[in-house]
């Protein structure tokens, strides 16, 4: 699949663009992409918050925080709120490998440890606004709409955490962590997948 002109900057930050496999998955189930899809939102509240409790001396970090933590809360209660209106139950549909499989190469020391968990954030976030866009063409005028709709803050986010990681961490530091996560991140979502979740990768089996 070619990469979504409509993103250029995270074109170039991602190393792939969302297999055509995952697409046609998740437009067959599109129940369990919407509430992966609202977990996703309250994880992303969630590493917000923990990232103000532990770096609190770090006012920058704490405001844009903040302020995501909130935009994210509100997206999780539109998804939420299209989730009851198509009638969908709600379940438990587990986790992703791709979150843990990026955090396990987070460095332990100081500042290290800071820089990895924002340059994973942005490429959290990247890749949830690639996958929207992605998948706008071929969804419902409600749902495209909500998607498309997401795309500026997603892509304001990606931009948020990579601009922390400028502001605490040496340029070059940055630069080779972002070409490490990249290529964990590409092979997280172009290899088989046993599960079907937002951010998994091409489906084993569909």
């Amino acid at each position: 699949m070619m990469p979504n002109p409509m993103l250029p900057e995270l074109n170039d930050f991602l190393g792939c663009a969302t297999p055509q496999a995952w697409i046609d998955l998740a437009l067959r189930k599109q129940d369990v992409m919407l509430i992966d899809h609202a977990n996703c939102e309250k994880k992303a509240a969630g590493t917000a918050f923990q990232l103000m409790f532990r770096y609190v001396d770090k006012p920058d970090l704490q405001n844009k925080m903040s302020r995501l933590a909130r935009e994210e809360l509100r997206h999780f209660e539109q998804v939420l709120s299209i989730i009851r209106k198509r009638g969908i139950e709600l379940r438990n549909v587990g986790s992703s490998r791709y979150a843990a499989g990026l955090r396990a190469f987070v460095r332990n020391a100081e500042p290290h440890r800071l820089i990895d968990t924002l340059v994973i954030g942005a490429f959290i976030e990247a890749r949830s606004c690639e996958r929207f866009a992605s998948l706008v063409p071929y969804l419902d005028e409600e749902l495209s709409r909500f998607y498309h709709g997401l795309l500026k803050s997603e892509a304001r986010h990606f931009q948020d955490y990579l601009k922390l990681a400028y502001l605490y961490g040496d340029s070059a530091d940055i630069e080779a962590a972002v070409e490490r996560f990249r290529v964990k991140e590409r092979e997280l979502v172009e290899s088989p997948d046993d599960g079907f979740y937002f951010h998994s990768g091409v489906p084993a089996a569909s």
